[in-house]
């Protein structure tokens, strides 16, 4: 007669190879439907198949990098910026009243990226460049002590440290003034320092929240843990917004001599922009707590503040999937004179390559600068194997010296700027919530130019021979490292 504890031991071997199955199916058919690279989808398949229910669950937490957010309806419940003067937005045919002598292609960019975003360049923007903390936090502090009706604050990074905690004092402080208070911080961001700032936070009664929090075992967590906001965003009042690359934390002031220093730049902007900005803020800050911000509390009456055509550029694993990638692509296609890229971690796909090379075959000069010394050695060595696709093309790296860069910057033709979050990788250009801005102004690019100038000046040019001269080992090592280029 069979054992009763057989029966069981055989129910469990039936029960786990019909759970083991059903995920296989589950993620496999996800993988052919939804992965647009073919080569991807059959490692995927294979990899999901070879290991029972592990390939499964790692194929649902790095594999799926969609995450469905419904952002046109989220938005419908807000009172959305529209334009109430046509003088605010600049159509691509208007280019040339505002950008004499720079407007053929420049036009053409222009009607792609808005087909792209799906939003209007605007006019009557002032955009000023903030190097590192050192400039960037006083200008930030001081905005946020002068508002007077509200703020929003987004940023991936904010720690528990000396800047952190002086940030959360002076947010406080304006919620006790009656100024209405947002602060989102990504969930894994708030990880970077323990404890974490939202004690802070909540004993000063801001309201606060965290994007995608990571605990829990429901199966949207489980999809979206690898899918994080990068975005910096500040609005005060709806009238002075700050974005670019610097998070919440003592190492991008480097006047204090802080142990792991950061270089880094952001931005401070005024006029019609902010109200892009605010939106952004406003669709995470919706999606993540459910409150819609709405009205003339948020979105003031915009006014002119400067000569900057401006428009947001918002990227993320959602309904804006793959926008960013489209605007580097159209930047590069019709650049006719110079690129210049800053970024701290370079790991393009085949079709920014491709664009890089193209542009440089045409005679554009391509340079890209990146630091000498990574944060992060693994992604340094992924990318190191790829610099020879680029360089035996015509493009130019430069590696500049010490303490680390993290800024990110695109220039084309003295004249189009691409300032923000994103870093010229699979994880910002794929995985992460980002938010740039494009601008449209030589004296502005002009600036930057001279920044980077200084940059290039103290870097050194690495060539193809320095690239091939690599031992074997290393050369081992940086491939390996290029294999999970998609991960980094």
């Amino acid at each position: 007669m069979t054992n009763f504890w057989d029966l069981a031991h055989h129910a469990w071997h039936i029960i786990f190879a019909g759970v083991a199955l059903l995920l296989a199916v589950v993620a496999a058919g996800h993988a052919v439907l939804y992965k647009r690279d073919s080569r991807a989808a059959i490692a995927w398949v294979g990899f999901i198949w070879l290991a029972p229910i592990v390939g499964a669950l790692v194929y649902f937490v790095f594999g799926v990098n969609r995450l469905r957010r419904h952002a046109a309806v989220l938005r419908g419940a807000l009172e959305r910026y529209q334009s109430p003067a046509a003088q605010i937005a600049c159509l691509p045919e208007e280019l040339h009243h505002h950008l004499p002598g720079h407007t053929g292609h420049l036009m053409m960019l222009a009607r792609v990226v808005g087909g792209v975003v799906d939003r209007p360049l605007l006019t009557g923007n002032l955009v000023e460049p903030l190097i590192n903390g050192d400039e960037a936090y006083p200008a930030m502090l001081e905005a946020i002590a002068g508002a007077r009706r509200s703020i929003s604050f987004l940023t991936y990074i904010f720690d528990r440290d000396e800047v952190g905690l002086e940030f959360a004092r002076v947010l406080g402080e304006a919620k006790k003034r009656g100024v209405e208070v947002r602060v989102l911080i990504d969930a894994a961001g708030t990880r970077y320092s323990w404890p974490s700032i939202l004690p802070a936070l909540k004993h000063r009664d801001v309201r606060c929240a965290r994007f995608l929090p990571l605990l829990g075992l429901g199966l949207v967590r489980l999809l979206s843990m690898n899918l994080r906001t990068h975005r910096k965003i500040v609005v005060v009042d709806g009238e002075i917004g700050f974005t670019g690359g610097i998070n919440i934390r003592v190492g991008h002031c480097l006047r204090r001599q802080p142990r792991s220093p950061v270089q880094d730049m952001h931005f401070r902007v005024k006029g019609p922009i902010v109200a892009q900005l605010q939106e952004a803020f406003a669709d995470d800050w919706m999606f993540t707590t459910g409150e819609a911000l709405r009205g003339e509390l948020w979105f003031p009456e915009p006014h002119k503040s400067g000569p900057v055509l401006s428009r947001a550029v918002i990227d993320g694993p959602d309904e804006d999937f793959e926008k960013l990638r489209w605007t580097l692509l159209g930047a590069l296609a019709i650049a006719r004179y110079s690129v210049q890229i800053v970024t701290p971690y370079f790991l393009p796909d085949p079709a920014v390559v491709s664009a890089l090379n193209l542009a440089a075959m045409r005679g554009v000069k391509v340079d890209i600068l990146l630091p000498s010394r990574s944060n992060l050695p693994f992604v340094q060595w992924a990318s190191r194997a790829m610099w020879w696709q680029v360089l035996e093309h015509g493009c130019r790296i430069w590696l500049t010296p010490p303490p680390f860069d993290h800024s990110k910057l695109m220039l084309v033709d003295g004249c189009w700027v691409l300032l923000g979050s994103a870093n010229w990788d699979a994880r910002s250009l794929r995985l992460n919530f980002e938010l740039n801005v494009e601008c449209y102004d030589v004296e502005l690019a002009r600036k930057l130019e001279r920044i980077l100038e200084t940059k290039r000046v103290g870097g050194e040019l690495v060539t193809l021979a320095d690239v091939d001269g690599r031992s074997v080992p290393a050369r081992l090592r940086d491939g390996l490292a290029r294999l999970l280029t998609p991960y980094l």
